[in-house]
């Protein structure tokens, strides 16, 4: 579960039934190549964004029925024609990485969860489609599931997205609470910021939870690792609180012993 950006997605787990492997792993592939354009590295922010315009150009070649001549969208073009995988999910993906390179603030809740849907929610909805349980519900529980791990990722970096110039957190609430932006440079928490996080820890776990159904609607080794999914999230937001809500200083991560306590999680997880 803990593979580069994606370390609250699983990446080609073995829990996974092997036909379905490669092509998770080409999507997380396009995914984490493409974020890290935006992110990774010394480029400016024009060669980002001309780098993230190239993989546009590719999506669209596969759109079109034609071959791509770098060996990635080759793969993935054919997974997407075996699959029916639809390629807006994967401009969604584009517009959330080419909007890091452009936007470095979030107004308030709404706009985050927006980038959410571009970001992470695309994921979830890609493997429906591969798994043969993209319904309506599924669907749902699965943009609530790839939301929450998406701000639980937030809320682990405060520290080094700030170090990139970005804060994902809504700017409203942390007007709401007391806290100025000057905090997070200084990494010294106050009560004001405790309170701001119980809330944003609290709020993330409750969407999480609205859509762990879906451990259950999905069968077998899939349903398993979805369980596994949801119960590693719901960890990390538990290790947040754990820390005093002190990320700025203390970044939670998922440890060999978590994995007990996960199985436990994921075998009771309803």
């Amino acid at each position: 579960m803990t593979i580069d950006h994606y370390e609250n997605f699983p990446v080609a787990s073995i829990l996974l039934p092997p036909r379905l492997r490669r092509p998770v792993e080409l999507i997380y592939r396009f995914a984490r190549s493409a974020d890290d354009f935006a992110d990774e590295g010394d480029r400016t922010d024009e060669e980002r964004l001309m780098l993230l315009a190239s993989y546009g150009d590719e999506l669209r070649m596969i759109e079109r029925g034609e071959r791509s001549r770098l060996p990635l969208f080759q793969e993935l073009g054919e997974v997407v024609k075996q699959h029916n995988l639809p390629i807006p999910l994967f401009q969604d993906l584009l517009s959330a990485f080419t909007q890091d390179v452009t936007k470095k603030r979030y107004a308030d809740y709404g706009e985050v969860l927006d980038y959410c849907r571009r970001s992470a929610s695309p994921v979830g909805r890609l493997l429906l489609v591969l798994f043969g349980a993209a319904t309506a519900q599924n669907l749902r529980n699965s943009d609530n599931i790839c939301s929450s791990l998406q701000v639980i990722n937030f809320l682990q970096d405060v520290a080094i997205d700030y170090r990139n110039g970005r804060i994902y957190l809504p700017q409203d609430e942390l007007a709401r609470f007391g806290v100025e932006e000057r905090l997070l440079a200084t990494g010294k928490v106050n009560d004001a910021w405790r309170n701001f996080m119980t809330f944003q820890v609290n709020r993330t776990r409750r969407i999480l939870l609205e859509g762990a159904p879906l451990g259950r609607a999905l069968k077998g080794r899939i349903g398993l690792e979805m369980r596994m999914i949801i119960a590693g999230g719901d960890r990390i937001l538990s290790k947040i609180a754990g820390v005093r809500y002190n990320v700025l200083r203390h970044r939670p991560v998922l440890r060999a012993y978590d994995w007990p306590l996960l199985l436990l999680r994921t075998l009771t997880l309803k």
